[in-house]
């Protein structure tokens, strides 16, 4: 029996005969593009320096739901991961920061057990960094979960069930529900909570100055998220997922499409969308370009004004204002690029190094067995690409 379920009594519980459907069955019938297959979202070039400021809140993604940010003075990371497989499965791209650049952080949030959000070899790593007053981070996990990174040495762990919190330094952190399941070995399914985040920045008296949201891993759920944002009326910055769907009769009940991850926007009533989950991992049989195109379409269908709608290239920071404008252009070498960062096909330009492909996406072709040809932003046999 599970110990945990939704907020709305159930569990995604597919069975082995459904896995073998789509591991045998559907995924045999997915037919990969050459485009699809050297896809990699935009980057830039990230050494760390950047991060962090003393008076400026900032956020960087990394790939994945891994965020780096700074909220009322506090540093944190989302779900890290910095893992060069997951099982069998290679990373796509780099990611955005090299885990070596990141400073020692504060706080370290996870959103649940899946191993594609609770990365032990990144967490250890990370866990051996001391701030200026010498403490490791505090790692903030739901109900059940500690005993996993306690067990992998990692000490400072604080537990919290859906709408507790915890405050560190000016950030007052709390677990909120999503709409999944967890299982890290077979015989501990759905015995250990998840959830997802809100980060509050507090002002000296107590009051909120700037809210965040990170969704973890979760499908669509109306009453959760209407639920969410009654509690937290005024979230400036909501990192949703809008990838892993594909196929939807497998995914529904675990993962949000685009479509439904604008549905949650607009229940949330947040400002500013943060893109997420997609183009790190291909865990599933969308297209990898595909959810940040259909998150635009889906956008300016709700009438939602495209500064809202960030996408973040590979490694890019963008300063957290809490004000709702544009995220910064990012240029990839010889001028592409565009706002909100990435995820379009918009008659990309060539990269200035002779075999390069084009931002986010292969040029060129490859012999079967070749070595890939050079991305923008990435380091090949010597060489870098300009910004």
């Amino acid at each position: 029996m599970p110990k945990y379920t939704n907020l709305d009594g159930t569990t995604p519980d597919k069975s082995l005969a459904d896995l073998l459907r789509w591991n045998l069955v559907d995924r045999a019938r997915v037919k990969r593009t050459e485009e699809d297959l050297r896809f990699t979202p935009p980057r830039v070039e990230n050494d760390g320096s950047r991060l962090f400021a003393a008076t400026v809140d900032r956020m960087t993604w990394v790939g994945h739901a891994t965020f780096l940010a700074s909220l009322g003075g506090v540093t944190l990371a989302t779900d890290p991961i910095w893992a060069e497989r997951l099982g069998t499965v290679k990373r796509i791209s780099p990611p955005g920061v090299p885990l070596g650049a990141v400073p020692a952080l504060d706080v370290v949030t996870v959103s649940h057990n899946h191993y594609d959000h609770m990365d032990l070899g990144t967490l250890k790593k990370l866990a051996r960094g001391r701030s200026a007053a010498g403490r490791p981070p505090t790692f903030v996990v739901p109900r059940d979960n500690a005993d996993i990174l306690l067990e992998a040495g990692i000490g400072a762990v604080t537990e919290l069930g859906w709408w507790e919190s915890t405050r560190i330094g000016n950030l007052r952190i709390t677990l909120v529900p999503a709409q999944h399941w967890s299982m890290r070995l077979p015989w501990d399914r759905n015995q250990r909570l998840w959830g997802g985040f809100v980060y509050e920045a507090l002002r000296g008296d107590g009051t909120v100055e700037k809210t965040a949201y990170h969704a973890g891993d979760t499908a669509f759920a109306a009453d959760v998220f209407r639920a969410i944002g009654e509690r937290f009326p005024a979230i400036d910055y909501a990192m949703l997922p809008i990838g892993a769907y594909d196929p939807n009769w497998f995914m529904g009940p675990q993962h949000m499409g685009p479509e439904e991850a604008v549905r949650a926007f607009t229940l949330l009533g947040a400002k500013t969308f943060c893109a997420m989950h997609w183009g790190t991992y291909r865990l599933t049989d969308e297209p990898l370009a595909e959810p940040p195109e259909r998150l635009r379409a889906a956008a300016q269908k709700a009438g939602i004004d495209d500064a809202r709608i960030w996408t973040f290239a590979l490694g890019q920071t963008t300063d957290l204002t809490g004000e709702t404008t544009p995220l910064p252009a990012v240029r990839c070498p010889g001028g592409a690029g565009g706002a909100g960062g990435c995820g379009r096909r918009e008659a990309p330009s060539r990269c200035r190094r002779r075999g390069a492909g084009r931002c986010g996406s292969p040029g060129g072709r490859r012999k079967s067995g070749g070595a890939a040809p050079p991305r923008c932003g990435a380091r090949r046999s010597g060489l870098r690409s300009r910004r």
